[in-house]
């Protein structure tokens, strides 16, 4: 596992572009647009997704829960806990991405009032981390949690990836 105090986003990096195509224990899945691994029993992170459906006007981005066995392969594989969310995980081009630089990522893909998000680009990498684990250590407990996956709604169910 990760080292005490290594951002996530070293982490992420350490991997070569599209490494989970030669890991047997991915499944296979199609890569050819972003994809978000998100934790589906967190009512925040669900929101979220179906916020990023709603507005991903090209409908680009396909959507993994974490839950799912592909979305644990995905997890293990970057060397992240499948059973502890500590990210929301963006693989776009083959390249993971986790906590804000995932959000400022995805934000920058949907434009319009998101890409406020491009603020926290200036904040040193430790201190984005800080920010983004305070939410989501207490996401529950401030948003709550559904006991199974939240069913999607029509305008990204489409696009989840199973």
């Amino acid at each position: 596992m990760a080292a005490v105090g290594e951002r996530c986003a070293t982490r992420l990096a350490r991997r070569s572009s599209y490494s989970y195509r030669s890991d047997a224990s991915v499944p296979a899945f199609p890569d050819d647009n972003p994809v978000i691994v998100y934790d589906g029993v967190c009512v925040l992170c669900s929101g979220a997704m179906r916020a990023i459906a709603r507005r991903d006007r090209r409908q680009r981005f396909r959507f993994v829960s974490g839950q799912s066995a592909l979305g644990t392969a995905l997890f293990r594989h970057y060397g992240l806990d499948p059973a502890n969310f500590e990210t929301v995980l963006l693989i776009a081009d083959g390249r993971a991405y986790g906590k804000l630089d995932m959000t400022r990522r995805v934000a920058a893909e949907i434009g319009g009032p998101w890409r406020l998000f491009e603020v926290f680009a200036i904040m040193p990498g430790a201190m984005q981390d800080w920010c983004y684990d305070i939410i989501a250590r207490n996401r529950y407990r401030l948003f709550g949690r559904s006991d199974v996956c939240i069913a999607p709604d029509a305008s990204w169910r489409a696009r989840i990836i199973e």
